[in-house]
């Protein structure tokens, strides 16, 4: 492996706070927090939206809430403070309840995605993002709730930026006594203040310990293979351990570089020596917990995390962190409708947050996998998730509380039109908006289940196939992390659900020699349940023992949650399938699936030119014809093939781009048909018409006389305008004919004379002959070139007597006469015949005499019989 010398290094330090969490606090009175909790509560009193701007370990998450819980203007209500995960509103919850001596539950409770722990005793829920928003869709006034606390609001999430626009809307309309709290280390106040109207703006300080910044030049501009992320990784962290104290704790982009670093990791160090731990987002959540905690038998730590381990969790030793400096982000294409995972430079104000996990518990070192030079041109903030999300939720939610037009919230960020218009067309196709964009009756219930609006419709419409069990299932393992281990894994999500039911039914030993993550298996068990549990009772199927075999498939409900993901197989390649968006998709070629003619995919990625499949099921082609009846397009195709050179007549039975079923046409429109022969012509070039000699030389002549008359009301037919005019010349003479072969049946000549009538058809003779006679009595063809003289080639013993050169076009175009030897070489190219016969004769006469000496050449050109001959008959 490759070191980063030292000497390639810069140095720095920076401040960070003190050991002091957010999450993990003292009461006492030394804490930051505690020296800005007056204005605080002064601001909070005198104002209704209040920005607290303090740096990690402040206190601010769980001492702020308890301070302001007893506050006059609260009057007993309850504070509702919003968490961007759940493992974050779960510690935050019970941190501050131990610190008041009680169980979660009581005063501080918390409520997240099918989980809550509150009582009618409490006065501070910690909540997730999810559950603010559904709790304000069902309760409009926010009942009972006199401050909300938006907390870590630097992440800019998809779900804070849209509950904080509902809050204002609450507090313009129904809530004037409703107050906001916005809390960040690190957040562009300026611009939240003028969005609340001014809002003051309370600033904290905090201890901090010094850190030592290193900057490990990478070398790399764009984003290198996860594998090599890894082993630079890995190389700086065994730095680290022999050159830094205390625990390390590296920032990786995602799992696949903390799987690939933790195996180089497990193969150098010795085994026990030191502890490896794993931070990501779906790991779980016990894992992640004894990620956060000392190791009990007190070994040294390397904790391999994502930026989720950037905020709201502390853990506890770190003295070192090692930053890969990459973030991985999904990226929304509202062209597609598809999201792709893109590996991004991460901003500065991450780069700091990182940084400053090394100084919790005093001086601490950071190694930055990058230049100094890179640092000055990293973002100040991370963009907000909203301008490259998908945004069915959030229109859903919008539609839900009665506003169509984002236009009427106020925004830090609106929507981007695209991505909105997008987002509605997916909840049409879905059934839960009309034509109008308003919610509807499916739409309502759709929105009241706490999964995606695709999987919420799956669920709705499962009870009709007797398959509410089922549906849950794939909505659960589609909300969770992936059950099945190992890398070269199918996309079958039957695969799943076999292992699943084994896991079930046989138990967790079973489910393993499956490759199943038992702990994955236990979560989306319970997340199941929890599905079938929030169902409609009208909806709501339960088994008799175990729910009856279902009568949908799991392909057939996919379809119903993703009708835009439909996959069809494509001939040319094998793997190779197109979506009923007509993007491409591909599975890997040894992937069973790859049998099957249609698929309906759950999750892709956009990819740069074709997704890539992750999850999906087979679907049989009954069971689409169906499920979209009311979606299929009967089409009749005429079209040129290339291949044949033919026009091919078909009727097509379509759901949207994909072609389904395909039958002759036995009588197409005529007009169809020379649609597209001529499209076929044109893609062919008017080369492909059976052009000769005669009327290619027709065409010359009129285009001669168009140029030289251009007054006269002569046809283009120019190649130009005969190419760009094939409708209207052209069309007459083409009844009847299919194929490039019937085409050579056509008469040019006969064709482009008919654009003449009788008059301009004598009048071209007249003035564009094809032949003049000579004075030899020769007839000679002329050969026009449109633009020029034409060209009379002539021996030049024809020519003998002819004092003037002639003329066409009405005696004003001279001709260009090549006059020539017996041999037909050009001897000279003149259009003054008369000063031919004057001067520069008589040299090529001597040079003609020498090379045909049997032949005539008089000295007077003038008086000397003209002949074809060798010599003129006597």
């Amino acid at each position: 492996m490759n070191n980063f010398p030292r000497s390639q290094a810069q140095i720095s330090e920076l401040a960070v706070p003190v050991h002091h969490s957010d999450l993990q606090i003292s009461l006492n009175s030394t804490l930051p927090i505690h020296e800005i909790l007056p204005p605080l509560r002064t601001s909070l009193t005198s104002h209704k939206a209040v920005i607290l701007s303090a740096p990690p370990g402040s206190g601010k998450t769980t001492v702020a809430p308890l301070a302001l819980m007893d506050e006059p203007w609260l009057a007993g209500r309850t504070i509702l403070m919003l968490e961007p995960r759940r493992l974050a509103a779960r510690l935050a919850a019970s941190f501050m309840a131990r610190q008041l001596g009680e169980v979660v539950g009581q005063t501080v409770g918390y409520r997240v995605r099918f989980e809550a722990k509150i009582s009618a005793a409490t006065r501070i829920e910690v909540v997730t993002e999810g559950i603010l928003t559904r709790q304000i869709q069902d309760d409009p006034e926010l009942t009972g709730v006199g401050l909300v606390i938006f907390d870590e609001f630097h992440e800019r999430s998809l779900q804070g930026d849209l509950t904080l626009a509902l809050c204002l809307d609450v507090m313009t309309s129904l809530r004037d006594d409703l107050k906001l709290l916005i809390m960040s280390a690190t957040l562009d106040t300026g611009a939240i203040s003028q969005l609340l109207d001014n809002a003051p703006v309370v600033m904290g300080k905090g201890q901090s310990y010094p850190v030592g910044v290193e900057y490990c030049r990478s070398g790399q501009l764009l984003p290198p293979h996860p594998r090599e992320i890894a082993r630079q990784v890995t190389t700086v962290i065994h730095r680290a351990l022999n050159e830094q104290p205390g625990d390390i704790l590296a920032f990786l982009p995602g799992a696949a570089e903390i799987r690939h670093t933790q195996t180089l990791l497990t193969a150098a160090l010795s085994p026990g020596e030191i502890a490896i731990h794993l931070i990501y987002g779906d790991l779980s959540l016990a894992a992640q917990t004894a990620a956060v905690l000392p190791d009990p038998k007190g070994r040294r730590r390397i904790i391999l995390a994502t930026p989720i381990a950037e905020t709201s969790i502390t853990i506890e030793g770190i003295h070192t962190v090692v930053d890969s400096g990459w973030k991985r982000s999904p990226q929304f294409d509202p062209n597609s409708g598809l999201s792709r995972l893109t590996t991004q430079r991460i901003s500065h104000a991450s780069a700091t947050q990182r940084a400053g996990r090394a100084g919790r518990l005093g001086p601490g070192y950071c190694f930055r996998l990058w230049s100094i030079g890179e640092d000055h041109s990293l973002k100040r903030f991370e963009p907000p998730e909203i301008l490259a999300a998908d945004l069915s939720q959030l229109v859903l939610d919008l539609t839900r509380w009665g506003v169509h037009d984002p236009a009427r919230l106020r925004w830090l960020d609106p929507p981007p039109t695209g991505h909105f218009t997008q987002a509605q067309s997916v909840l049409l196709s879905l059934g839960a908006l009309d034509h109008q964009g308003h919610i509807t009756p499916l739409g309502r219930k759709i929105a009241e289940l706490p999964t995606h609006p695709r999987l919420g419709h799956m669920l709705m419409a499962a009870a009709e196939h007797g398959a509410s069990g089922l549906a849950c299932d794939l909505a659960a393992l589609l909300s969770e992390r992936d059950i099945l281990k190992g890398q070269d894994r199918s996309a079958d999500i039957e695969n799943r659900l076999h292992a699943l039911e084994v896991f079930r039914a046989e138990g967790p030993a079973a489910s393993k020699t499956l490759e199943a993550d038992t702990d994955a298996c236990r979560r989306v068990t319970q997340t199941s349940r929890q599905l079938l549990d929030h169902l409609p009772k009208p909806v709501r199927v339960r088994r008799k023992g175990g729910e009856t075999r279902p009568t949908a498939t799991a392909g057939e409900l996919l379809a119903l949650a993703f009708p835009d993901r439909i996959a069809q197989r494509r001939t040319e390649g094998r793997g190779q399938y197109k979506l009923t968006s007509g993007r491409g998709a591909l599975l890997p070629a040894h992937d069973r699936l790859v049998s099957h003619e249609y698929l309906a995919v759950a999750e892709l990625d956009a990819g740069k030119t074709e997704g890539r499949i992750f999850l999906a099921a087979p679907l049989a082609k009954g069971s689409l014809l169906t499920l979209f009846a009311t979606r299929l397009q009967r089409e009749d195709k005429v079209y040129w093939e290339e291949q044949s050179s033919t026009v091919r007549a078909q009727r097509l039975l379509r759901l949207e781009e994909l072609v389904l079923e395909t039958a002759p046409l036995a009588k197409p429109s005529a007009e169809a048909v020379l649609i597209a022969l001529l499209s076929g012509l044109r893609s062919l070039g008017l080369t492909a018409l059976p052009w000769n000699d005669k009327a290619r030389e027709l065409q010359a002549r009129m285009e001669s006389m168009r140029l030289w008359q251009p007054n006269a009301g002569w046809p283009d037919v120019s190649d130009a305008s005969l190419w760009q005019s094939l409708e209207q010349w052209l069309v007459p003479y083409l009844t009847g004919m299919r194929s490039a072969e019937q085409l050579k049946k056509l008469d040019l000549f006969s064709i482009l004379a008919a654009r003449l009538d009788w008059h301009q058809q004598s009048q071209l003779d007249r003035e564009a002959p094809t032949h003049l006679t000579v004075p030899s009595g020769s007839r000679i063809r002329l050969r026009y070139i449109p633009g020029e003289s034409p060209v009379l080639a002539v021996r030049l013993q024809e020519m003998f007597g002819l004092a003037d050169t002639p003329k066409v076009c009405h005696n004003t175009v001279p001709v260009l006469l090549h006059l020539l030897s017996p041999a037909k070489r050009p001897m000279q190219i003149t259009q003054d015949l008369r000063g031919f016969w004057e001067s520069a004769y008589h040299e090529v006469k001597k040079e003609l005499r020498g090379r045909y000496p049997k032949h005539h050449w008089p000295d007077d050109p003038w008086q000397a019989q003209p002949t074809s001959r060798v010599k003129p008959r006597k």
